[in-house]
C-alpha cells in the first residue's frame, strides 16, 4: 500500500529548517521527493545519492534541486556552506563518523537534521515496535483508502537494515555533535537534530 514512513515525516523535517535557510544539502536524496519540497520554499538545495537509477529517476522529475551521483563519504563539502543539512534513513548506509564532516559543512547556525533508522535491542525498543505495528497498519489502511495520490514510485533507491543501537547513536552523536537532540519516533525511526553555534 502507498504508505512510506519516510515521506510521513517530511513535514516534521521541514520545521527544522532555520529561518532564512537559503542554502540546503539533502544526503541519500533517493528520488528526490524531499529535496523538491526544500526547493519549493526558495531553498538552493544539493541534493547527493549514490545510486545513479534513483539519482536518474530524481533529474527526470525535475523541481529545482542540483541532483549529485556521489558518495558522501568521498565527496568534498564546502565548510560552512549549508543552512540546513537533512538525511531522510540515509546515514546508516554510511559510518556515523560521517556527520562529522556534515556538522563541518553546515553555516553558522545551520541546521543538521537526520531521520535515522535503528534496529531493536533493548526492552524499550521492543515496546515502540510492538506500539507501532497498529498504527502502521491503521495508517496504511487509511492511506490506501484515500486513493492513489500522484504517480506510483517506480525506482526506489537500495535499502540497507542499519546495525547501531539507538543507544550507540547516542554515544557516538555526544561526542561528534555536542548539544543534539535525539528523540525516538514512531515507525521505526529516530530524529537526531544539531544546531551548528553561531
Amino acid at each position: 500500500m502507498p504508505f512510506n514512513h519516510n515521506d510521513h515525516y517530511h513535514r516534521t523535517l521541514l520545521r527544522r529548517v532555520p529561518k532564512g535557510c537559503r542554502t540546503a544539502l539533502d544526503v541519500g536524496c533517493g528520488t528526490g521527493r524531499f529535496a523538491r519540497r526544500l526547493a519549493s520554499l526558495g531553498i538552493q538545495v544539493d541534493a547527493v545519492d549514490p545510486a545513479a537509477e534513483v539519482i536518474e529517476a530524481a533529474e527526470a522529475e525535475g523541481g529545482g534541486p542540483r541532483f549529485h551521483h556521489a558518495d558522501i563519504t568521498e565527496m568534498e563539502l564546502p565548510e560552512g556552506r549549508y543552512d540546513y543539512i537533512s538525511c531522510l534513513a540515509s546515514i546508516h548506509h554510511v559510518p556515523f563518523g560521517t556527520v562529522a564532516k556534515l556538522r563541518d559543512a553546515l553555516a553558522p547556525g545551520g541546521v543538521l537534521a537526520i531521520l535515522g533508522c535503528y534496529p531493536e535491542r533493548s526492552a524499550v525498543d521492543y515496546a515502540w515496535s510492538l506500539a507501532a505495528i497498529p498504527v502502521n497498519a491503521a495508517t496504511r489502511l487509511a492511506v490506501a483508502a484515500a486513493g492513489p495520490r500522484g504517480r506510483a514510485e517506480g525506482t526506489r533507491a537500495p535499502v540497507m537494515r542499519p546495525e547501531m543501537s539507538l543507544e550507540e547513536i547516542r554515544k557516538e552523536a555526544a561526542t561528534l555533535l555536542p548539544g543534539a537532540t535525539i528523540r525516538r519516533l514512531l515507525f521505526w525511526r529516530y530524529l537526531l537534530v544539531y544546531r551548528e553555534p553561531n
